[in-house]
């Protein structure tokens, strides 16, 4: 008998949480903070000396430091800057939005140490002798042009300067903003863009507290220029060490586009979802729309802010997500093709699959943590999406379907319907049969193991390909790496290389190599071995806006920090290493652990030889991808691993190769189709993000793609065969026995 009632209340719940998406999720989306990789913006890595050249600088003097770079932040009125002190000397800035980055670059590094000086330079008065906020955008009266008015301290004091400077043959006040060691009045007014700001000549006595400073100022670096010293001047020097500055033309393309390729991707899971599941396809679907919605509602309430790499996270965590959903319906199906009741497989399925949804789960957690420890601020976003995708992916993929499916279930509605779980009736073994069902594909039963030789031939052979092209090739590092300057511009046209190598020519630049890219080739990227200087940035910015309508977003990369982000992509895959071995041996054994580390490496070093072969360039967000391939490597195998272990908790006792052979070889067999139709769904996400997502995430996604193929292939082919080796070389002297009362729950001898 159908109990109608549990029908009806997955209808009512289905309902509520539509209801609840349909009205609620434009105000989320709204509200979620972006990048400036999605809106513009300008980021800064400053490292921090004290005015005597040390750097040996107190957290005090950093946190003084950053509030003053707040201070003068506000006069730009951009909505929530972001600052972080980063030990020992280091702040990184943020503003995201930004309409003028050249005005916020400038205002962020000026000094602004006020002096007022001779013309032998001579230093007579200083900041310390301005009032606070007194200085004024103003006009002259008498010419009408933009000047600075400020307020002295004490009158007296000004008064006996312009004394004595009246007094002298050149009777000139020279005004200086930053004066630096060196700087002479003389050389300086012999160029047409002196560093002083004016030299005004005194004839008398001025015994006022009330300052004019004229210039060549236009209203708004007059205003600039006030705002400076009302900010007040640093208590240290700051150097430029890493910058990246993105145009708002370039934000909002790279979030329509990486956003169309989501629903394309999403929508392509959600299809092959339903039709190779069937309903409970439909079930996943219905979960993995809930999943989109939470993080999206948690990232809100966490007041993060999403980047490009965090929409990329989203969009994979989706494919990621469904993992759960594949590993709990390819055990139902298998346990109904055993002759199981509905109720009785889909009790069993779920029961079978936690500890394997659950390892595999803390694995890629494991990866996303090491990238956000290692990873720099748009990395970091990156690993924040996907550490939240994980979390609650395994709420709603395990607990959420349970419930949707559940409902069903337990209404006795699907009694003899095993066509909806995508089983057919000719595949469901007797009841009273005592045959084990043979696991197949397509109708087939392979024996995999048997052609392990030619599968490490195959992983052999490229990889010594791989060897020999990264030894001829190398790989084209970006300015991650090796320090430097990178320039993209974006025109509403077709541009050509030799336009733009004519444009930086008229500018008297140089760029090592320009690569035209885009979807009508209308973005261009310029590379500079050299680190542009901020004056440099400001032309380049300005000229190409002007030449092609659109802010051109501009990088730049010190050989300190580039030397630094390579060392942390190296530790931050080391140590993603360490972490798994430990979690693996602990959970498993350490023969599980070692063959997981070596296909997992295997998986990473092919990553690295396509870029070695195709000259893409490799930067960082490439490490994000070798990272998250890691995770995913170590998820798949992780599962293959985990039905080894059930089926040696069966058999109770091995002690020949043949036996654990077969136990392998069925193993596989048993996980082939989730393994399969896992990486087809995660395809799906990443080759969307390839074809249609925004430029500066291609390689990225072309990363993904090629670990994910990489990674579905070691951890079939590779990684439970060489556990096989491994562990079946001395089996008959120490046969494997299970131990049910162990803790780890693995083989023991």
């Amino acid at each position: 008998m159908v109990k109608r009632g549990r029908i009806v209340a997955f209808f009512l719940i289905v309902l509520i949480f539509a209801g609840t998406i349909g009205t609620t999720i434009t105000g989320i989306t709204k509200d979620i903070k972006l990048g400036l990789d999605l809106q513009g913006g300008f980021e800064v890595l400053y490292e921090v000396e004290t005015l005597d050249g040390d750097s040996d600088v107190s957290m005090d003097t950093l946190e003084a430091t950053t509030e003053a770079l707040r201070e003068r932040v506000d006069v730009l009125g951009v909505n929530e800057p972001n600052f972080n002190i980063e030990e020992p000397n280091r702040i990184r800035v943020q503003l995201a939005g930004v309409e003028d980055q050249n005005e916020a670059r400038e205002l962020l590094s000026t000094s602004a140490e006020l002096s007022f000086r001779d013309v032998n330079d001579k230093e007579y008065l200083n900041g310390d002798d301005l009032k606070e906020n007194s200085a004024r955008q103003d006009f002259d009266p008498n010419t009408n042009q933009p000047i600075v008015t400020l307020q002295l301290k004490d009158p007296s004091k000004f008064a006996d300067v312009t004394r004595q400077i009246s007094q002298m043959p050149d009777n000139r006040l020279v005004i200086w903003m930053d004066y630096e060691e060196g700087d002479s009045f003389e050389e300086e007014s012999k160029k047409e863009d002196p560093k002083y700001i004016s030299a005004p000549a005194v004839n008398q006595t001025l015994n006022t507290s009330n300052v004019q400073i004229s210039g060549n100022f236009t209203v708004d670096s007059a205003q600039r220029l006030a705002d400076i010293l009302n900010a007040g001047s640093l208590p240290v020097n700051l150097t430029e060490v890493y910058s990246t500055s993105v145009g708002a033309q370039f934000g909002q393309q790279a979030l329509d586009k990486t956003v169309f390729a989501g629903f394309i991707g999403v929508a392509l899971i959600f299809l092959f979802m339903m039709i190779y599941y069937r309903f409970p396809g439909v079930v996943a679907s219905i979960t993995l729309s809930i999943y989109i919605y939470l993080i999206l509602l948690v990232f809100e309430w966490m007041n993060g802010v999403l980047t490009l790499p965090g929409i990329a996270a989203l969009i994979l965590g989706v494919g990621m997500a469904v993992d759960a959903n594949i590993i709990t319906y390819e055990r139902i199906k298998e346990e109904l093709k055993s002759g199981k009741s509905v109720q009785s497989a889909f009790k069993a399925g779920n029961k079978n699959s936690l500890s394997t949804i659950l390892d595999a789960n803390i694995t890629t957690m494991i990866a996303a943590a090491v990238l956000f420890i290692f990873g720099t601020s748009s990395v970091k976003g990156f690993a924040t999406m996907l550490i939240i995708s994980i979390l609650v992916s395994f709420i709603t993929a395990v607990y959420g379907t349970r419930l949707f499916l559940g409902l069903w279930v337990n209404s006795r509605f699907l009694n003899k319907r095993p066509g909806w779980f995508g089983v057919k009736s000719k595949d469901i073994q007797d009841k009273a049969s005592t045959e084990e069902v043979e696991p197949k594909l397509f109708g087939r039963t392979f024996d995999l193991v048997s052609h392990r030789k030619k599968f490490f031939s195959i992983s052999l052979i490229l990889v010594l390909a791989g060897v020999i092209c990264l030894s001829v090739f190398r790989l084209n590092l970006g300015i991650d790496f090796t320090a430097g300057s990178r320039v993209e511009v974006l025109s509403e046209t077709s541009l050509t290389q030799e336009a733009i190598e004519e444009d930086f020519e008229e500018l008297g630049y140089s760029p090592e190599q320009i690569v035209i890219s885009g979807d009508n080739n209308d973005i261009a990227v310029a590379r500079f071995g050299t680190v542009l200087a901020q004056d440099e940035v400001g032309e380049i910015q300005d000229y190409f806006s002007n030449e092609y309508g659109n802010n051109p977003s501009v990088s730049t990369v010190s050989p300190v920090v580039g030397q630094e982000l390579a060392k942390n992509a190296v530790m931050a895959v080391l140590y993603a290493a360490i972490c798994i071995i430990i979690y693996v041996t602990i959970r498993f054994e350490f023969f599980f652990a070692l063959t997981s580390i070596i296909a997992l490496l295997h998986d990473a070093f092919f990553i690295v030889a396509l870029f070695s072969i195709t000259r893409m360039e490799f930067d960082i967000t490439i490490i994000a991808a070798i990272l998250t391939i890691v995770g995913y490597s170590i998820n798949d195998t992780i599962v293959t691993f985990d039905r080894v272990r059930e089926n040696l908790k069966l058999k109770k006792r091995v002690k020949s190769f043949g036996e654990l052979a077969k136990i392998v070889n069925r193993s596989l067999m048993q996980t082939l189709a989730r393994s399969f139709n896992t990486v087809i769904t995660v395809v799906f996400a990443a080759v969307m993000l390839l074809l249609f997502g925004a430029t500066s995430i291609t390689y990225f996604s072309f990363a993904l793609v090629v670990g994910l193929i990489a990674g579905t292939y070691s951890s079939l082919f590779i990684a439970a065969q060489l556990w096989l080796i491994f562990r079946g070389r001395n089996i008959k002297e120490k046969p494997i026995n299970y131990v049910k009362k162990k803790q780890t729950g693995g083989p023991q001898v």
